[in-house]
């Protein structure tokens, strides 16, 4: 059992496509709506399972894209309909993210958010539990907080966070203050990054009080700012909402939190971290998804997708199946198979990033009946 949090409240942004699971996850059907474990939940439902402990199911909201709506509250029926805040198209993790604190500020002045993307795997609740009061309790004395992942290998996968001094605040023993954020780097780099122990994987989770994370958009960006405020001022209105959302979100800056908040209040010496000690992915190509999947495993091929027909002889990878096909593998390695109704992918972990670029040329050509 962990104790809630009376003034945190969680913050799901639901959006993006993964374009590096295509096509497996679409426009109409991202990943984050897919249970790509095995746990029998989306990824959706696996983060507020992760998060109503702390917060309560009355204090956790989604941010996501009109389309979703349906398919969001029909896997979180506990989701309050005040609580799912609707963009009328994607914007970027600031837009969602700072419509989310302006909306629970106006509501709640004093209010703490933390934000969690939708389509993460964590596990080892206990560990994140702690992990977030953690930084509940350093967003309290005005600093922006993030939760940064202790590397379990050298990843070039991931950005990076370096840590500085260490903070002295009762209830966050492991807090310290960001240096500064590293973009992905090569292998070299990162087998360096591991070794030193000054450096946590960036997971993109941001705790803070919902007035400092505005200042700090107002200080960085005062358009996106302005129209947050705006969007928020309406928001409770019905009769108001629809018409100033459908004014003011399209012409919000697009831009990610990491570039409006993070990065600018970490030369500030404003940001801190967290060290999290549980295990994570963001699950970013089907070769993360091979690996962190145990479900259905048939010797060194891990099988997603009910009433799949698979026969391999001496194979490896991941096979994704959404239809009634038998698929044969021999003696392939490291393969990755998506078979859905109007599409197949093939191709091998190691290209996997690679995926992303099929998509881009699908749009190009104008392919859209498959994104």
């Amino acid at each position: 059992m962990v104790d809630r949090i009376e003034d945190l409240y969680a913050v799901i942004p639901a959006g993006g496509v993964g374009s590096r699971l295509w096509p497996l996850s679409r426009a109409d059907a991202p990943k984050f709506l897919h249970d790509l474990t095995g746990s029998g939940h989306s990824l959706l439902r696996d983060t507020w399972d992760r998060l109503e402990p702390l917060t309560g199911p009355d204090r956790i909201a989604v941010v996501t894209g009109r389309a979703h709506r349906a398919a969001v509250e029909e896997q979180l029926p506990g989701v309050p309909d005040r609580n799912v805040f609707l963009e009328s198209e994607p914007r970027d993790s600031a837009a969602a993210i700072g419509l989310a604190a302006a909306i629970l500020h106006r509501r709640e002045p004093d209010v703490i958010i933390g934000s969690f993307a939708a389509d993460h795997v964590i596990r080892v609740l206990p560990v994140f539990h702690w992990a977030v009061q953690q930084a509940v309790t350093i967003a309290r004395e005005g600093l922006i907080c993030t939760i940064g992942i202790t590397p379990t290998e050298p990843s070039v996968g991931f950005g990076y966070i370096k840590k500085s001094a260490m903070l002295s605040i009762d209830g966050a023993p492991e807090g310290a203050l960001v240096e500064r954020f590293v973009e992905k780097p090569d292998l070299d780099t990162a087998k360096q990054y591991l070794e030193s122990r000054d450096y946590l994987w960036n997971a993109g989770m941001f705790i803070s009080r919902a007035d400092v994370l505005l200042a700090e958009i107002e200080a960085n960006n005062p358009e996106l700012h302005a129209g947050l405020i705006e969007l928020a001022e309406a928001w409770d209105d019905r009769d108001r909402r629809g018409p100033v959302v459908d004014r003011v979100w399209p012409k919000l800056p697009k831009i990610a939190i990491d570039y409006v908040v993070a990065e600018p209040a970490a030369e500030k010496g404003r940001l801190a971290v967290v060290p999290g000690h549980f295990d994570w992915d963001d699950v970013g190509d089907f070769a993360s998804l091979a690996k962190l999947n145990s479900h259905g495993r048939k010797n060194d091929l891990a099988i997603l997708g009910e009433n799949a027909r698979i026969l391999s002889d001496a194979a490896s990878g991941i096979v994704v199946s959404h239809t009634q096909r038998v698929i044969s593998l021999i003696g392939v390695k490291d393969i990755v198979v998506v078979d859905t109704p109007d599409a197949l992918l093939v191709t091998t972990s190691e290209h996997a990033q690679r995926v992303k670029g099929v998509v881009d040329a699908l749009k190009l050509t104008g392919r859209g009946d498959v994104l």
